[in-house]
C-alpha cells in the first residue's frame, strides 16, 4: 500500500512540475511522458550501433566524435520494448540509421551529418560538418581536465545594490557577461520563414532554421562540454537513466568549465549576497551539479529525468497523443536539425502588435516536430552561451518566482520557471515579451 501511495505521489509531482508550456492550451492534462533517445550521438555518429568508441584527437579541447554508447541492456530492463516494438521510437530509429549509413561520411576531423527520414528540407548553404577532436577527454576525472585560464575572461562580476534589488537588472547584467554569445551573420544565420498561429496546421517554413552555423563554434570550451552531454540521456518515457561515471565525469567538467565564465561567476557572488549560497566556489558547484544533473521522476519514472535532460535537451510524453516537452536549447535544435530529425514550420506571431523576427532576432518563438512528434509552440534564446543560460534559470529559480519579467539586452522577456519538489527545477524557459 505505501508503494502505492508513493507512486501515485510521485506521478502527480511529475505533472504538476512539467513543462505548462507545453500542456497550458494544446494538451490533455492526463498525458504522460514518454521520451526517445536523445540523438546528439546520432549527429556525428557514422550510423553504426554496438560498442563504438569515441576517438581520441590531439587539442585540449575536443568534441563528440562517431560515438554512440548502447544501451540495450536498459532497454531490456524496461520490458523490452524499443527493440521488440515495430512502432516504437527506438526501433524506428535503428532502422532508419540503417538505411541511411550510406549518407554518413567521416572527413578526417570533421563528421559529415547526413540527413534523417523525418526532415527532408535541405539548405544548400548549411556546412553539415561538425569538428570532433578529442572529446575523450572530456570522459577523465574532472581534474585530470584542461580548462580555460580564468585570466582569459575580464570582466566585473560583483553585483550593485540595485541589481541585488531589481531581478530584471541582474538578468539584464547577465546578458551583458555572456562573453561567449554568438553574433547573428558572423557566427550563424537563421531564416525565420513565415509566421503562423499556434493552432493553424501546416509547415510554414522552406527550409531550416539554420541556413549556416560557423564550425569553430563548436571549438569554444564551454559549448564542446555542453555538446558531449547531449548523448547521455534516454528521453523514453518513464525509462530510469543510468548514469555512468564517465558521464558523471562530463557533468563535472562541464560545471568546471562554465565556472571560470563571468555569467557563473556573477551568478556566485549573488546568490553569496542573497545568502542562498556557500561562500566556497567549490560548495557552489556541487550545488550547480545537483540542481542540474541529480535525478528525479517526471511523470511516474522514477530516476527518469533531470533539469539539464528537461530544458537544454527535450523529452518525449504522451498518452494517446504524443508531444514534446522541454527542449528549449537553440544547440540540440541546430544538431537535430542538421541530422533531419527537427523539421521548423514556422515561427509563432508575436503577441499583440511586436516585431516579427528576423535573421538577427536571438529571441524565438516557433513550432516544429522533433523525430516526427509536435511542438506547437516552443521558445528559445538563439546564439546565447551555455553559461548564460544556465546561469540565467538558476537565478531566476533561486531568487524569482514563476513567472519573471526580466530585460536581457534588447528583448522584454518572461522567464517561466517551475520547480518539482523541493530545490528542483522542473522547467525553466524565456517566454518574448511584446
Amino acid at each position: 500500500m505505501e508503494s502505492l501511495i508513493k507512486g501515485l505521489a510521485e506521478a502527480a509531482l511529475g505533472f504538476v512540475a512539467g513543462d505548462r508550456e507545453d500542456h497550458a492550451d494544446h494538451q490533455s492534462a492526463t498525458e504522460r511522458e514518454e521520451r526517445s533517445r536523445s540523438t546528439w550521438a546520432e549527429v556525428v555518429s557514422t550510423g553504426k550501433h554496438g560498442d563504438q568508441q569515441k576517438q581520441q584527437g590531439n587539442s585540449s579541447y575536443g568534441h563528440p566524435s562517431d560515438y554512440q554508447r548502447s544501451k540495450n541492456d536498459e532497454e531490456a530492463g524496461q520490458g523490452g520494448s524499443l527493440e521488440h516494438n515495430p512502432n516504437s521510437w527506438g526501433s524506428r530509429k535503428k532502422n532508419e540509421n540503417q538505411g541511411h549509413e550510406s549518407e554518413e561520411k567521416t572527413d578526417g576531423d570533421w563528421e559529415v551529418v547526413g540527413q534523417g527520414s523525418h526532415n527532408k528540407k535541405r539548405n544548400p548553404s548549411v556546412p553539415h560538418k561538425i569538428p570532433k577532436e578529442n572529446w575523450q577527454n572530456f570522459k577523465m576525472p574532472s581534474s585530470e581536465q584542461e580548462y580555460t585560464p580564468e585570466t582569459h575572461y575580464s570582466a566585473d562580476t560583483r553585483p550593485t545594490r540595485s541589481e541585488l534589488s531589481d531581478l530584471s537588472e541582474a538578468c539584464n547584467k547577465l546578458w551583458e557577461l555572456d562573453l561567449n554569445r554568438l553574433v547573428p551573420g558572423k557566427d550563424y544565420e537563421i531564416d525565420c520563414g513565415e509566421g503562423k498561429k499556434v493552432y493553424q496546421k501546416g509547415d510554414m517554413a522552406s527550409g531550416n532554421l539554420f541556413k549556416w552555423l560557423d564550425n569553430d563554434v563548436f571549438r569554444r570550451p564551454t559549448y564542446a562540454r555542453f555538446c558531449s552531454l547531449l548523448d547521455n540521456y534516454n528521453p523514453q518515457g518513464g525509462a530510469k537513466e543510468v548514469v555512468t561515471s564517465e558521464e558523471r565525469h562530463e557533468q563535472a567538467a562541464f560545471i568546471q568549465e562554465i565556472s571560470r565564465t563571468p555569467p557563473i561567476k556573477y551568478l556566485h557572488n549573488y546568490l553569496v549576497d542573497k545568502g542562498i549560497a556557500s561562500d566556497s566556489y567549490e560548495e557552489f558547484k556541487e550545488m550547480l551539479t545537483h540542481l542540474w544533473f541529480d535525478l528525479y521522476s517526471r511523470g511516474g519514472g522514477y530516476g527518469s529525468s533531470s533539469a539539464f535532460e528537461h530544458v537544454f535537451v527535450g523529452e518525449i510524453k504522451g498518452h494517446g497523443e504524443n508531444a514534446v516537452s522541454g527542449f528549449h536549447n537553440w544547440i540540440q535544435f541546430y544538431l537535430e536539425e542538421a541530422k533531419g530529425n527537427v523539421d521548423y514550420q514556422g515561427y509563432i506571431f508575436p503577441r499583440g502588435y511586436g516585431e516579427h523576427p528576423d535573421s538577427e532576432t536571438q529571441l524565438l518563438t516557433i513550432q516544429f516536430e522533433w523525430n516526427g512528434v509536435l511542438k506547437s509552440v516552443s521558445s528559445t534564446l538563439v546564439g546565447v552561451s551555455p553559461e548564460l543560460e544556465v546561469a540565467l534559470y538558476t537565478l531566476c529559480s533561486f531568487v524569482g518566482g514563476e513567472d519573471n519579467r526580466v530585460r536581457l539586452g534588447p528583448y522584454s522577456v518572461n522567464i517561466k520557471c517551475y520547480h518539482l519538489g523541493r530545490g528542483k527545477i522542473g522547467s525553466a524557459f524565456p517566454i518574448a515579451e511584446c
